[in-house]
């Protein structure tokens, strides 16, 4: 997928998958066609955080589609946090600390799977 037009094209991908007509998708999250079909072609950046989570219903996408979805609406534009958690982060204090102390200390993944095994329970 082109970097540019991520998000369009894992909607095209994913709605043509579904067996999802353009004009329904478009129905579906109360948009005019030409709208969505410019979203697809990457005439226009992602729709709001509501509407990207209708497209993941609509499509029928797994959780880790829908975490794909995300990143790829927060890649089209720069500097951008996934919109699915940018409200999460804004909403604790820590989160936006220890973000900012892995930036700092330079954490890799290495680091973050360490952090994720123990938010899971499993370290």
């Amino acid at each position: 997928m082109d970097g540019n037009n991520a998000f369009g094209e894992f909607v095209r991908e994913k709605r043509l998958s579904a067996g999802i007509n353009l004009r329904k998708l478009a129905e579906i999250l109360d948009i005019a066609p030409a709208y969505m079909s410019d979203i697809e072609n990457g005439h226009r950046y992602p729709p709001e955080k509501g509407k990207i989570y209708k497209i993941a219903e609509a499509l029928y996408l797994t959780a880790e589609e829908t975490n794909t979805l995300f990143d790829l609406a927060a890649g089209n534009k720069k500097n951008l946090v996934s919109p699915d958690i940018a409200d999460y982060i804004m909403e604790q204090d820590k989160s936006r600390v220890a973000l900012r102390i892995a930036r700092d200390t330079g954490a890799g993944e290495k680091e973050w799977e360490k952090i994720i095994r123990i938010l899971e329970g499993k370290d």
